[in-house]
């Protein structure tokens, strides 16, 4: 099969390599579409060193038709459209005990610890597998496992039908909450970047949505301003690797200051920087700050609202390239940050 293979950090080269052998709990997936995500983008320059070694094929967000079923898969066969989570887990630590895969201490993902969807097959296990109808197209397939997070997030927060929300970072993790949260609540949605483009995308793909520019305003300042001094019902930190800008609070500090009391902060943003809190901030608000990472079974949710045309996935797809000018997708998602928030590598 072809695929475009990581042979050395920031290069990827579309190679001839072996087509994956499935065991009997496995299914072969065809693969349709895959997204790059920023996490690829960090494997890509070495970030994941060492935890990720070349060579080795990226991917992980991606959805494909099954050619092959291993003997001990029931409910699958060769034919059936499906997405995949690529998350799996121990099973045995404390966390997978209480059945909390997210939390797994050695969660590993597909295309991070082994081999991924930018190839044209992939072994698969049968509990990774999502079905989907035919309402749902490829190209929207590759962008469930995006999607998934925001539903995660927004369920790690506990939002609720007309509470109003305050997203820190209008990139991928911030435009699928958006989705997401747009699902359950119709009320005023606070999105806060250093990008006015990413602002404009989700005040033009959503209604009721605000776009606060933190390098001309103040996001706090102005959410007080507009909620009339009570602030946001929860707050979701989706930056990451924050480039601080002088008098403005860092991500995380900002969702504290701009929840009301009893208020929550999610925080999504993989960040290396320590974050200086002030604690008593947010104990004067009796205030819970959680934590979300990956997926905890809601593809179900996503394909769901999917289907009933409640979410906007093509607002997300910047553009679409073959997967063998992967090399080039990566130069451009670094280069153009204003410009590319997603692209789909097209697999033949």
């Amino acid at each position: 099969m072809k695929a475009s293979v990581l042979t050395e950090y920031r290069r990827v080269e579309w190679q001839e390599v072996e087509t994956p052998k499935i065991d009997d709990s496995q299914v072969l997936v065809k693969v349709s579409y895959a997204s790059i995500c920023g996490s690829d983008q960090h494997i890509f320059n070495g970030e994941f060193h060492p935890r990720t070694k070349t060579p080795l094929i990226m991917g992980h967000e991606f959805g494909g038709t099954i050619v092959e079923v291993g003997r001990r898969v029931s409910g699958y066969k060769a034919g059936d459209r499906v997405a995949v989570d690529p998350i799996y887990w121990c099973a045995q630590c404390p966390a997978c005990r209480l059945k909390h895969y997210p939390a797994c201490s050695s969660l590993k993902l597909l295309g991070i610890d082994s081999n991924g969807g930018f190839g044209q097959y992939v072994a698969v296990k049968d509990f990774m597998l999502y079905r989907l109808g035919e309402n749902i197209s490829d190209r929207h397939a590759a962008m469930i496992e995006l999607l998934s997070i925001g539903f995660h997030a927004c369920n790690r927060a506990g939002i609720k039908k007309d509470d109003t929300v305050l997203i820190a970072g209008a990139g991928r993790v911030g435009q699928c909450i958006l989705q997401a949260a747009r699902t359950i609540t119709d009320n005023t949605i606070y999105m806060v970047d250093i990008l006015a483009n990413r602002l404009a995308l989700a005040e033009k793909t959503w209604p009721n949505v605000v776009g606060i520019n933190a390098a001309e305003h103040d996001p706090v300042g102005v959410i007080k301003e507009l909620t009339k001094g009570r602030g946001v019902d929860a707050a979701f930190e989706a930056v990451g690797h924050a480039r601080l800008i002088e008098n403005r609070l860092s991500p995380v500090c900002l969702c504290i200051e701009a929840i009301r009391g009893a208020g929550t902060v999610c925080v999504l943003g993989l960040g290396d920087e320590p974050v200086s809190l002030v604690m008593k901030r947010l104990i004067w608000k009796e205030a819970r700050i959680v934590a979300s990472r990956v997926t905890h079974g809601e593809f179900k949710e996503t394909i769901a609202h999917l289907a009933h045309g409640h979410l906007k996935p093509d607002a997300l797809i910047s553009c679409e390239m073959p997967a063998s000018q992967a090399q080039e997708a990566f130069e451009l998602l670094e280069s153009q940050p204003q410009d590319y928030l997603k692209i789909l590598l097209a697999i033949p």
